[in-house]
C-alpha cells in the first residue's frame, strides 16, 4: 500500500514534470550519439569553434527556462478545470484525442511562426532576445531550449499554455502532447541525419530544415517550428535544401534556392 501511495502521483504533476525529463532524456541519447560522424550535419571541431555561447551556459540556460515553464504549468493547471471535470476528460475517445492533438499542433506552429519571424525582423528584439539562441549556429540535441528567458516565456511557455486551452486536452493527454513536441524539438535541434529516423519521415520540418535556419543564409528563411512547414510555404519564407555528403565524412544542408521574402 506504501508503494501505490509513492506512485499516486496527478496528472497535473506528470503533465507538468515528465516533458522536462523527456527532454534530458532524448537529448542524452543525441550526446552518446554525438560520435557518429559520417551522419553529423556539422563536424564536432565546427561545433565548438562556432558556437558563441559554451556548453555550461546552454545547460544553466535551459534549466532556467524549465524552471519558468514549470511554474507557468503549474499555475495554468490550478486555474482550469475541477478534479471531476479532468476526470470526465480521461475518458475521450481516440478520436477526440487525435482531434485535440492535431489542434494543439496547430495552434503551437501558427504562435511559434509568428513569434519568431516577428523575433527577426524587429532588430531590438533580434539583437537583445531572439541572437541568444542563433549564438548556436551549430544547434546540438540539449541546446534546443537555450533561449533568452522572456523569448522561452513569450514563445515556448505561453504558446504551449494557448495549444493546451485551445485544444481542449486534459491534464493527462497534455503528459503525451507535450512530451512529444519536446522530443521533436530536441530532434530538430540534434544536428544529426539518422536513417530511418520517423521524425525525417513524417515530417519535412526536420533537423536539415532547421539547420537551414541556424545559418547565416538562411536566417531569415524557415521559421516554422516544431511540426510543419505550412507558414513558411504560404508566406514565402520556405527555404528547401539538398542534403551533400562531406568528403571528410557526414552530411551538409545547402540550400537549393531563395525563396521569396515577404
Amino acid at each position: 500500500m506504501e508503494i501505490i501511495k509513492v506512485w499516486d502521483v496527478s496528472d497535473e504533476i506528470l503533465g507538468t514534470f515528465v516533458p522536462i525529463i523527456v527532454y534530458w532524456v532524448y537529448s542524452g541519447i543525441y550526446i552518446t550519439l554525438g560520435f557518429l560522424d559520417n551522419y553529423r550535419l556539422h563536424t564536432r571541431k565546427d561545433e565548438d569553434e562556432k558556437n558563441l555561447a559554451s556548453k555550461k551556459d546552454v545547460f544553466k540556460g535551459v534549466l532556467l527556462q524549465q524552471a519558468v515553464q514549470a511554474v507557468v504549468a503549474t499555475v495554468l493547471f490550478a486555474v482550469t478545470g475541477s478534479d471531476n471535470e479532468a476526470a470526465q476528460a480521461q475518458h475521450a475517445s481516440l478520436i477526440v484525442l487525435a482531434r485535440q492533438f492535431f489542434v494543439a499542433m496547430v495552434v503551437l506552429d501558427t504562435w511559434q511562426y509568428f513569434m519568431h519571424r516577428y523575433m527577426h525582423h524587429n532588430k531590438f528584439l533580434y539583437r537583445h532576445i531572439h541572437s541568444q539562441h542563433h549564438r548556436l549556429v551549430v544547434p546540438y540535441a540539449f541546446g534546443a531550449l537555450y533561449n533568452h528567458p522572456l523569448e522561452g516565456l513569450l514563445l515556448d511557455t505561453i504558446g504551449g499554455a494557448l495549444s493546451f486551452l485551445v485544444s481542449g486536452m486534459s491534464p493527462r493527454a497534455s503528459i503525451f502532447f507535450f512530451s512529444f513536441a519536446t522530443i521533436k524539438t530536441v530532434d530538430d535541434h540534434c544536428g544529426l541525419w539518422l536513417p530511418g529516423n520517423l521524425f525525417h519521415i513524417f515530417f519535412r520540418n526536420n533537423s536539415a530544415y532547421h539547420d537551414i535556419h541556424h545559418q547565416l543564409y538562411g536566417n531569415k528563411y524557415n521559421f516554422s517550428q516544431p511540426f510543419f512547414v505550412t507558414w513558411d510555404r504560404i508566406l514565402g519564407t520556405y527555404m528547401p535544401y539538398s542534403l551533400v555528403k562531406r568528403s571528410s565524412g557526414g552530411f551538409e544542408a545547402q540550400p537549393l534556392k531563395v525563396g521569396k521574402e515577404n
